[in-house]
């Protein structure tokens, strides 16, 4: 699908291109916090999809010239803030937003998978980032290529730079909520490293970008979606 929609893109002469990867390029990183130096080792299918475009890509950008930059998210989380926009769960594999519907008995307990990682609370530890600090990395992404500065192929991570572990998320809907949040806690998943987060500073130095909201705005805003989302579907049963 995406070199269908390259081959697209150099018929039609589009000279640009931010493509959506993932931090999962790097699999189990070798040292934390991860820089885009690090070597990209997927560890699951769609880790190993996004680490095949990206390799794909110098081609394109050398053969017609495209300019590209692809933002290697990490994990994307929250709302908008005026509360319009939110991620629907029925179709998330999100931890956050499958906490809240639990919380909110939209759903049985969550199935944590391991609680026996070398991490301090024993829980996986990730970097989550809010959507609205994603669509401004966007937004100045665009602005670079538009202005043609620099080369013509970037890789960036986007994340906060901080780790937050799995417990840690569950204590703060827990917070947020005022509720119980009802999880199952199981076995380790296959690919599921124990910790990984951002090095941001490669999209500060390229975009003049930096994540502005913390966990607490992830989780708050999200939440505020899907209670409202929530009371909404509840009042159509």
């Amino acid at each position: 699908g995406s070199v269908s929609v390259l081959r697209a893109m150099a018929e039609a002469g589009t000279p640009a291109l931010v493509f959506s990867s993932s931090c999962s390029v790097y699999g189990t990183p070798p040292r934390t916090p991860a820089d885009e130096t690090l070597p990209l080792a997927p560890e699951s299918p769609y880790a190993a999809s996004k680490v095949a475009v990206e390799r794909i890509l110098p081609w394109f950008a050398d053969r017609y010239d495209l300019r590209v930059i692809s933002l290697r998210y990490f994990n994307a989380a929250g709302a908008s803030f005026d509360g319009t926009l939110g991620e629907d769960w029925d179709r998330s594999p999100m931890l956050i937003p499958n906490l809240i519907k639990a919380a909110l008995r939209r759903r049985g307990p969550l199935d944590i998978y391991g609680s026996d990682y070398p991490t301090p609370d024993g829980s996986a530890i990730r970097d989550y980032i809010h959507v609205v600090d994603l669509a401004d990395a966007h937004v100045r992404a665009l602005d670079v290529l538009a202005s043609d500065r620099g080369s013509s192929l970037r890789a960036l991570n986007l994340g906060t730079g901080v780790g937050s572990s799995v417990r840690q998320v569950i204590e703060l809907v827990e917070d947020v909520g005022s509720r119980p949040v009802p999880v199952r806690w199981t076995d380790r998943r296959r690919g599921d490293p124990a910790e990984v987060w951002a090095d941001p500073t490669l999209g500060f130095a390229t975009l003049g970008w930096r994540a502005r909201h913390d966990l607490r705005a992830m989780i708050e805003t999200a939440w505020a979606w899907h209670r409202r989302v929530s009371a909404m579907t509840a009042e159509g049963d």
